[in-house]
């Protein structure tokens, strides 16, 4: 019952946050300068005013802002994003079309960035905690500092040069090879490889963010009083370090986790973009040269629910990790 009780609450919470963020989305859009209605008219040929008008009027531009913003609040509710006009198709049609390939490249790219950084951090740890190979904590923690201050437009551009132009191991762009028409374990093999370079790259970042923060979490728990009597008690290093160290100090990571996974879909935007992935990040980089209103407030929305499912997800693992923590609190 407490774990039903806490969902409804969430989701409640959830559900209000969304709409406020999609309030104020639709605001800060609009007051950003040009006019998607002179941009349309632009591109036809046209720059005559009453044709201008005409397409302002179209598209519901003439109207107050206010009410445009009912409008819009009401298509949301209904689950109507709206209408792209440059792409001719509803907005999340588009944004379902795509969204499936930034899940992809977010997920291999978490479960890289987790697996390695978590791992790395306890080696770490534990060299530290042995007062042996301590040459190991340094070598971890200066590689840590590299990747952590890399922009990551410039580690795409360089994997993108070594592994696929002087290596030619990997390919460069795209999710599959174009015109192949490879089905099966082909196809997923061949996708498989494509998405390599995009996931690594995009995960390095936060590699080194759970290596960092699973090591000084672990060292900070390792100097509590009861890993001090599990040592005294004469428990084997590797027994302290995965059943009482690792497990007391992964509840800052799986913080982490929860706000790296929103931090991902934003970042995703600049590796989709240097890769040619043909996901959301993509999309709403497109809509926003174009000036496609809705189109760029669609992927917000989904963009914004993926957020706060992830950090809901992450109040539901708390429970799991340590009993302890109230669902309720």
């Amino acid at each position: 019952m407490k774990l039903i009780s806490f969902l409804i609450s969430r989701l409640g919470k959830a559900l209000v946050v969304i709409l406020g963020v999609v309030t104020v989305n639709f605001l800060l859009i609009r007051l950003a300068p040009g006019d998607p209605a002179s941009i349309m008219a632009g591109e036809a040929g046209s720059s005559d005013p009453s044709y201008v008008a005409q397409m302002r009027e179209q598209f519901g531009f003439d109207q107050p802002l206010i009410v445009q913003l009912g409008h819009y609040l009401k298509g949301v509710l209904q689950f109507d994003l709206g209408y792209s006009y440059r792409n001719k198709l509803p907005v999340l049609d588009l944004i379902l079309e795509r969204l499936p390939a930034t899940l992809l490249l977010m997920v291999c790219a978490f479960v890289f960035s987790i697996i390695l950084g978590v791992l790395l951090g306890v080696l770490s740890a534990r060299s530290r905690y042995t007062n042996r190979r301590t040459w190991i904590d340094s070598l971890i923690m200066a590689g840590s500092l590299v990747l952590y201050a890399t922009p990551l437009f410039w580690l795409s551009l360089m994997a993108i040069i070594f592994f696929s132009v002087t290596l030619g191991w990997l390919p460069a762009f795209g999710m599959e090879s174009v015109g192949a028409g490879l089905t099966g374990w082909a196809h997923v093999s061949d996708v498989a490889q494509h998405l390599v370079l995009p996931s690594i790259s995009l995960g390095c970042f936060f590699m080194a963010m759970y290596a960092r923060l699973t090591r000084g979490s672990m060292l900070e728990v390792i100097g509590m009083d009861f890993v001090k009597t599990a040592r005294a008690k004469g428990v084997p290093a590797n027994q302290v370090i995965l059943r009482h160290v690792l497990r007391n100090a992964l509840l800052p990571v799986v913080t982490f986790a929860g706000i790296q996974l929103g931090q991902m879909a934003g970042g995703a935007v600049l590796t989709e973009t240097v890769f040619g992935w043909p996901g959301i990040g993509r999309l709403m980089f497109d809509a926003l040269n174009q000036r496609d209103y809705q189109l760029l407030l669609g992927v917000f929305l989904i963009t914004s629910v993926m957020v706060v499912a992830f950090n809901l997800l992450t109040d539901l693992i708390y429970r799991f990790i340590d009993p302890r923590i109230e669902s309720g609190a």
